[in-house]
């Protein structure tokens, strides 16, 4: 499979990788650019293709990026809130 082939995402990676793609668009990535994060960002969450002969074929990864936000976040605004109160 030569570097670049996407034969063995499932439909739904790249409906996922094109609402991504789009996302960044919206904030005006360029559009090359916004395709190649949108699919790192696929293949970050599902360790690549899950479909037959793909490298993410029934592996489960833990911690897809697209849940990692909200913890991070809220972890930030708590230290950051400890901080100011020393202060």
């Amino acid at each position: 499979m030569p570097r670049g082939d996407k034969s063995k995402y499932t439909d739904k990676q790249e409906r996922k990788a094109d609402h991504i793609a789009e996302g960044y668009e919206a904030k005006g990535v360029p559009e090359k650019e916004a395709e190649r994060r949108a699919w790192a960002t696929v293949n970050k969450d599902d360790g690549g293709g899950k479909a037959p002969g793909g490298s993410g074929r029934g592996k489960d990864t833990g911690h897809p990026a697209a849940h990692k936000g909200g913890r991070k976040a809220a972890a930030t605004r708590k230290r950051n809130a400890e901080h100011h109160a020393s202060h």
